[in-house]
Parts: C-alpha cells; sequence; structure tokens
C-alpha cells in the first residue's frame, strides 16, 4: 500500500451524514470536503477514503472499466437505498453487474446491535420493503417516542447490517460470488477496531480503495 501514498495520489474524504449521497472524488478533494455518503472515482490516482465505528465501509470495482467507489453504510443508508443510488451510477458507466465486484468490510455484527422494536420494524420496512407485525404495549410505544435509555437495556432485537446489505446486492443482481463480507467486528473486537456504540469513541476506521486506471 505504500507505493499508493505519494504525490501524485489525490486524496477524497467527505462530511459524512448517514445519507444515501453520492459524489465524484474530484468533489470532496482535500480542502473541498462535502457532505456525502458515497465517493465514486472519477480521475485516476485517487484514493477514496471512508471513516467508520460500526458501520459498513463498502467497496466496489468494475473489473472490466476499473471503475471503483466507497460508501459509508449503516443503518440510515441501507433505509435510504444507498447501494441502490450507487449501482445506478455504474449502470451510467455502462458496467455489467457480473463485473461489478463489492467487498464490505468490519462492522458491528447483529449480536451487537441492539434496537428497540419500533426501530427493528421500519427498517425492514424501508430497508427490505418488508412488513414486520411487532406487538407493543402502550408503556413500550410510550417509551419509543422518549428519551431514555429503555429499549438499549432491555436487548429486544438484534439488527443484522450486513446481511441487509447483502440482500440489497443481490436484489441489484450482482451475483453472489461477486460479493464479499468480513465475519469481524467492531463491537467485539475492541483491540483491533473503534466502537461507537460500546464507548462512544470519537476514533475511527480510515478505508480506503485506490482509483488506477
Amino acid at each position: 500500500m505504500g507505493n499508493h501514498f505519494n504525490e501524485n495520489y489525490i486524496n477524497c474524504v467527505s462530511n459524512q451524514i448517514h445519507s444515501n449521497v453520492i459524489v465524484f472524488g474530484s468533489l470532496s478533494q482535500e480542502g473541498i470536503k462535502t457532505d456525502a455518503d458515497g465517493l465514486i472515482g472519477n480521475k485516476s490516482n485517487q484514493n477514496l477514503w471512508i471513516y467508520t465505528a460500526d458501520c459498513m465501509p463498502i467497496f466496489f470495482a468494475d473489473k472490466r472499466t476499473r471503475n471503483v467507489a466507497a460508501l459509508h453504510c449503516g443503518r440510515r443508508g441501507l433505509e435510504k437505498k444507498i447501494i441502490k443510488n450507487l449501482v445506478k451510477i455504474f449502470d451510467n458507466f455502462g458496467t455489467s453487474r457480473d463485473d461489478l465486484l463489492v467487498a464490505i468490510g468490519p462492522a458491528i455484527s447483529k449480536e451487537h446491535y441492539l434496537v428497540d422494536k419500533l426501530t427493528f420494524k421500519e427498517f425492514y420496512r424501508k430497508a427490505e420493503n418488508k412488513k414486520i407485525t411487532l406487538n407493543l404495549t402502550k408503556t413500550e410505544k410510550d417509551l419509543c417516542f422518549s428519551d431514555t435509555n429503555y429499549f438499549e437495556e432491555q436487548n429486544l432485537n438484534q439488527l443484522d447490517l450486513k446481511k441487509s446489505a447483502y440482500r440489497q446486492l443481490l436484489s441489484e443482481n450482482i451475483p453472489n460470488t461477486n460479493i464479499d463480507i468480513s465475519n469481524l467486528c467492531t463491537f467485539k473486537f475492541k483491540n483491533e477496531f473503534n466502537s461507537w456504540r460500546k464507548n462512544k469513541t470519537i476514533s475511527r476506521q480510515w478505508n480506503l480503495i485506490c482509483s488506477k486506471r
């Protein structure tokens, strides 16, 4: 990797806001950082950086055209269909789904991503168009809209970000053989990764893919 960090490579970093916005690398270079959660290479020798602390870094590469992209994708990114937005951009480049390679990096596992019932239901409605019936008591409904930490303490539902991302990729007709998913959990491996949900750290993992045509 060392040879990619020389003066001929341009670092591209966005201000990540849990959106579905994707910009070209040249619009988010050092000194002109913009609000976005996806970067797509539009010039040679671009380092596309994504920073994470439980969300997924997802990288895309067209093995034929050599176009590359990077996503910061968590619960809200999946709900807002950022993956679908990016695949549309690759379609505009003339990318064949059979040529599109995808890698999902370390992120929080479902065992450690606990959410309340209402968040769980809304996630699958928005992210996967599934209707899930959950019987909430009046007390639970009230607590859903309160400022308490009740649900975080109750271990009510486990949300699987990686599996949901995988299903979204398959729904875009990307072959399962073209998708690689890390089994490492940022919450569990505290000595290797930073986790916002574990200790509210301001530190991040920095992940990149290089544009080189």
